[in-house]
C-alpha cells in the first residue's frame, strides 16, 4: 500500500474534511485518524470503534468460542 499524509477536521456530525483535496479519483481508500494526545476519547467512542473494525471478525468464528461460563474459578477480591 502506498501512505499519502494530509490533515483535516472533523466536524459535529463526524464526518472528515480534508485541508487539500486528493488528486485520487473514485478510489476505495483506508482511513487513519491520529490525534494528538491530549484529546481525550471517550470509552463509548473506543467500543464504537472496535465493534465496526474488520480487524476483529475472526472473534466470530466458531474455533474461537474455547471458553463457557463453567470454565475457571470465580474472582472475588
Amino acid at each position: 500500500m502506498k501512505a499519502i499524509e494530509t490533515t483535516g477536521k472533523i466536524d459535529k456530525e463526524g464526518v472528515l474534511h480534508l485541508d487539500t483535496p486528493l488528486e485520487l479519483k473514485e478510489q476505495t481508500v483506508k482511513v487513519i485518524v491520529l490525534i494528538p494526545e491530549e484529546v481525550e476519547i471517550e470509552e463509548q467512542e473506543w467500543l464504537k470503534a472496535i465493534s465496526h473494525n474488520s480487524a476483529f471478525d475472526f472473534l466470530h468464528e466458531e474455533k474461537e468460542d474455547i471458553y463457557s461460563l463453567s470454565d475457571g474459578k470465580p474472582f472475588h477480591d
